[in-house]
């Protein structure tokens, strides 16, 4: 039960902020946070990590469509078995990150990303992202370390 709780609150929680950043901010304004470090904006992005396939949207939902229903059918059978607790939490982080990018890729045909950090690097303050994308990120990590 824990685990679809996790998966329920990212989704809920990126759904929420999506909505704010949609509806309050201008997608020419930026707003900073945290020193400076974390850069507050809306962009919208109607293709995978970077941009990429973004001339393929259809592609893209498809794709990721796919990808989320396998992971919900694994996590489905491993909840049952509950023998791997690291594995399931990846997976959570995973489905509730992954659902909430693609819903909105269903009802808006992009996603909503809307912070970026400032570094040194011109490249990476460059990229916008969402609690989603982190979540998708942490997950996958954490299905890779807790196979067994």
């Amino acid at each position: 039960m824990i685990y679809a709780v996790v998966a329920l609150a990212i989704f809920l929680g990126d759904f929420s902020l999506k909505k704010y950043f949609d509806t309050h901010m201008d997608s020419q304004k930026y707003s900073s946070i945290c020193g400076g470090r974390i850069v507050l904006r809306r962009y919208h992005n109607r293709g995978a990590v970077l941009n990429f396939l973004e001339k393929s949207p259809n592609l893209v939902r498809n794709l990721c469509g796919g990808l989320l229903l396998a992971l919900g059918i694994a996590w489905a059978l491993l909840l049952r078995k509950k023998e791997n607790p690291g594995v399931l939490l990846g997976l959570s982080l995973l489905l509730g990150g992954g659902g909430s990018n693609f819903c909105d890729r269903i009802a808006k045909g992009y996603v909503v990303d809307y912070f970026s950090f400032r570094t040194p690097f011109p490249w990476v303050n460059r990229i916008v992202f969402n609690i989603s994308d982190f979540m998708i990120f942490l997950g996958s990590i954490l299905v890779a370390v807790a196979r067994k």
